[in-house]
């Protein structure tokens, strides 16, 4: 007999659907065969499958089974087709008698005692059924409550073979999943940190109130012990909560890798990714046989922090090149080409030189310094660094700042000028756009960012003086926009082009 089950396969972060046959041959004898081009994992499926329905009281058929999974152009990876495959042998062999299933998704990984497992990407899958008309799923109960924020679907928690097979049957029933209003809210981030711990820097807290406000890539540099990480550290706790969509968007991602918070329905914070220099590119970047997301987009509408950039891998720092610029990473396979979102906001800390000696005014250097800081410099491609928005210098604390009594500005007083400019901005390109200052396409800083003529005479000296490319010139654009922003005012002035301009200190020659 024939039997068929309608589930789902990852490619990326996306689902799609995936349908499982069974036949039963009545009378040939045979080693049951699985097809439709399956990784190892699902190839393993069939001796968990005979033992789990085994232990749970089913026969698994004796004669000839043949699994089918099609399409069978895509590469099955993974566990989650478990549970829909020992449906269908049920169903075949008749020990489920219902045609219910076939309104569902089914999706599960099995245990040997026939309970049900979780699995990764439960929210990509639901957003599939609701495309695609499907009354709901069957899922593992851990993944019940992440599939349950997807509206207008009906979730049930299927926690074991027996549990599928009562409630197909109709010898059990089951309330779907159901998630609270609070569960779905996004709230504000609470931390232990704050900016008040850090002793003096107020012009790098400016630049960082900037950076925040418009989501603009910043690169912090600076002897050893100025406060470089500790000011990074405390970025995300100045910025906006996400919005509901961003924290669908990054659930999504999580839920794809199977990283999404214990008992929780969706991220309710932005995420911070800090990998160490010793990162690869697939790690970095994503990749891999069969691609899967990296650093940069489980950064996605958060913060990637690189402590000491230049001791990454040039070759892996290369490769941040197409993110930083598209907010997307593709990787091309032979089989597919896979495109994860990587709209994230880089925060970098580095050294002057190697031995963290010398000082970032390169006027103010030695030649032997000169000299250890170019070749220190030379790790990081002119590209890359055009990419960052704000290069800053981070001075030495002086012994009159550590000593102070004076509290510096906190973290909340700084957050309120971030959700003061962010408010401007969604005003500006709509509540529901995720879009910022900092990734405004052509048109927009046309529109958005007109320059009066003495804004433009700096402009013009500045790519003569500093030697600005046509890229820096529109970050430098960008930049005056948040800074007005945080004013408040609607036009972009000549003290904030010249304070943008301040921002790019890496662009200068001397």
């Amino acid at each position: 007999m024939l039997a068929k089950v309608h589930s789902f396969v990852l490619q990326g972060i996306e689902a799609v659907k995936c349908e499982v046959e069974v036949n039963i041959a009545a009378k040939e004898y045979g080693e049951p065969l699985l097809v439709g081009l399956p990784d190892n994992a699902v190839k393993e499926a069939l001796d968990r499958i005979r033992t789990a329905m085994i232990n749970s009281g089913f026969r698994f058929p004796d004669t000839q089974l043949l699994v089918n999974l099609a399409p069978a152009d895509i590469k099955k990876e993974g566990s989650a087709l478990e549970l829909p495959i020992a449906l269908g042998i049920l169903h075949a062999g008749k020990q489920i008698t219902s045609d219910g299933h076939k309104k569902f998704l089914v999706a599960g990984e099995l245990a040997l005692d026939g309970s049900v497992r979780p699995i990764k990407g439960a929210l990509s899958m639901a957003m599939l059924a609701a495309a695609g008309g499907y009354t709901g799923l069957l899922l593992p109960p851990a993944n019940a409550r992440e599939a349950a924020v997807v509206p207008d679907i009906d979730i049930y928690a299927i926690d074991s073979l027996a549990t599928l097979a009562g409630f197909l049957n109709g010898a059990l029933e089951l309330v779907p999943e159901q998630v609270d209003e609070v569960d779905t809210q996004v709230s504000p981030d609470v931390y232990d940190l704050d900016f008040a711990d850090v002793r003096g820097q107020e012009m790098a807290k400016r630049a960082l109130i900037i950076a925040a406000a418009g989501r603009h890539n910043v690169l912090l540099l600076g002897p050893p012990g100025a406060g470089k990480t500790m000011l990074c550290q405390r970025l995300p706790t100045i910025l906006p909560p996400l919005t509901r969509q961003e924290a669908l968007e990054t659930s999504r991602i999580y839920s794809a890798c199977g990283l999404l918070p214990k008992g929780s329905s969706l991220m309710r914070t932005r995420p911070v990714r800090m990998p160490h220099h010793s990162a690869s590119a697939p790690a970095l970047v994503g990749g891999g046989t069969i691609p899967r997301p990296g650093e940069v987009s489980l950064a996605h509408h958060g913060v990637l922090f690189l402590d000491e950039l230049p001791e990454f891998s040039r070759h892996v720092l290369e490769m941040l090149r197409q993110p930083l610029e598209s907010g997307s990473v593709t990787i091309a396979r032979a089989h597919a080409s896979v495109t994860f979102p990587a709209r994230f906001m880089l925060v970098a800390a580095m050294n002057p030189t190697a031995s963290g000696k010398g000082t970032v005014d390169r006027r103010k250097a030695k030649s032997t310094e000169l000299e250890a800081m170019d070749k220190y410099m030379s790790k990081l491609s002119g590209p890359l660094l055009d990419r960052i928005d704000i290069h800053l210098e981070v001075p030495a604390v002086t012994y009159r700042d550590l000593t102070s009594k004076v509290v510096g500005t906190s973290s909340a007083v700084m957050r309120k000028d971030v959700e003061k400019a962010r408010a401007i901005q969604a005003q500006r390109f709509g509540a529901s756009s995720t879009v910022t200052n900092a990734s405004m396409n052509t048109q927009q800083l046309k529109n958005f960012c007109p320059l009066d003529d003495t804004s433009m005479l700096l402009m013009k000296q500045a790519m003569e003086e500093l030697g600005l490319s046509a890229r820096a010139f529109d970050k430098v654009r960008r930049l005056a926009r948040t800074i007005a922003d945080l004013e408040g005012t609607e036009k972009i002035t000549p003290t904030h082009v010249t304070e943008a301009i301040g921002y790019r200190l890496l662009d200068r020659k001397y």
